[in-house]
């Protein structure tokens, strides 16, 4: 394994952690008067988060040989890959259920900004962040990378879509446990890594993940359960 080709991976997902991370200790200072700003203020590090994740995939790009267009081209991987996403955004609602925490988690919610541009602004970034980055990001690193390298340090010599018990499991907890709703997590795990399974393609899972938050976030919007983002 190269160094080169993991960072490719392994950085783009560690960036938007560090986000989550950095976004919670300022959260905690500004709750107990150790910095300034509220809770508005912390609507406006998503958008630095999704920005700066994007340069790092632009940044590798010429790595990500395995995210193949051409894969869409078969209509029923792709009609399968659909129905998966749409499965799990029904999952994710309905195992809304906390581990360990006592109150649901705050969300990402616009609406503490009345009616105008910067309310607006911000609901489109987070649903292109939801759709079009985040997917890329974490299949790359999930069931691109992680999946593969669990297998063998030198991934890439792994085919995309090889099954071994241990990084089947590996990867679905951990990827559940990275989420707040962390069964509901472990369930989306299990369905896009069964599709990576069927389709041994990267390009799939990506269109799964995104219509699962494409269709999360119209869910969100419309019923107003912040929590959900």
């Amino acid at each position: 394994m190269t160094t080169g080709t993991a960072a490719a991976r392994i950085v783009p997902f560690a960036t938007y952690m560090a986000f989550i991370a950095i976004e919670e200790l300022l959260r905690y200072a500004i709750d107990h008067g150790m910095a300034p700003g509220s809770e508005k203020s912390l609507l406006f590090v998503y958008p630095v988060k999704i920005a700066i994740v994007v340069a790092t995939l632009l940044y590798f790009r010429r790595s990500y040989d395995e995210l193949r267009g051409s894969d869409l081209r078969r209509i029923q991987n792709l009609v399968i890959s659909l129905i998966v996403g749409i499965v799990t955004f029904l999952l994710w609602i309905n195992m809304d259920w906390l581990l360990g925490a006592s109150s649901p988690p705050q969300g990402f919610n616009p609406t503490v900004f009345g009616e105008g541009h910067v309310r607006t602004a911000l609901i489109l970034l987070r649903l292109c962040g939801a759709v079009l980055v985040v997917p890329v990001m974490e299949e790359l690193f999930w069931r691109s990378f992680f999946i593969r390298y669990i297998i063998d340090g030198n991934f890439q010599q792994v085919p995309i879509g090889r099954f071994t018990w241990a990084s089947f499991l590996a990867t679905v907890v951990l990827f559940g446990v990275e989420h707040h709703y962390i069964l509901a997590g472990i369930a989306a795990g299990i369905l896009y890594n069964l599709l990576l399974y069927r389709t041994r393609s990267i390009a799939h899972c990506v269109v799964a993940h995104a219509v699962t938050n494409l269709a999360l976030g119209i869910y969100v919007l419309r019923t107003g359960e912040w929590r959900f983002w």
